[in-house]
């Protein structure tokens, strides 16, 4: 599995077999392949302040990858009003190297903000309200909704309320 580890508010401590260890904080996108094998914990890093995290459980392309980690720490101001590509495949823009055909972007937008993004042929989205609400392509979801958007050639986020933090992952239809 790709697990991909996005702290919301909080901290979460990690460790794992294979010498890694890091807090996770929000802002920081973390990708841990379990590959052939790999033991790990995570646990909230405070003892008197509460954790909210979410935790993605991706497929990767093919079997057999060596166990592997990646954090890298997305600023506040770089998700603000807009989506910021956060994991993709290749690792393009400072992202975390997901080894699938996934683009996962996040974005934290209020209520004078919009976003859009284009989807390619035969491509899909997924796209997760973390905290907030929004309305997308017409419909208005809310913090702990996801919507799955198909056959249609781009996603529109806007209405939000002050706040909103959603994930959107791109990938094959």
């Amino acid at each position: 599995m790709e697990i991909v580890t996005y702290v919301l508010e909080g901290a979460l401590e990690h460790k794992d077999s294979i010498g890694t260890g890091s807090v996770i904080k929000p802002g920081d996108v973390q990708r841990m392949s379990a590959g052939t094998g790999i033991r790990h914990s995570e646990f909230n890093a405070s003892k008197t302040e509460p954790v909210h995290f979410l935790q993605i459980w991706i497929m990767p392309e093919k079997r057999g990858l060596p166990p592997g980690y990646e954090q890298k720490t997305i600023p506040a101001e770089q998700r603000r009003g807009e989506l910021r590509l956060i994991g993709s495949r290749d690792g393009r823009d400072s992202t975390v190297t997901i080894h699938q055909d996934v683009a996962i972007y996040a974005a934290t937008l209020g209520p004078a903000d919009s976003a859009s993004h284009n989807l390619g042929d035969k491509r899909a989205a997924w796209v997760q309200i973390a905290s907030g609400q929004a309305t997308i392509n017409g419909i208005e979801v809310s913090a702990g909704d996801g919507i799955a958007i198909v056959g249609e050639p781009a996603i529109h986020i806007s209405r939000a309320s002050a706040g909103t933090e959603l994930l959107l992952f791109e990938m094959a239809a």
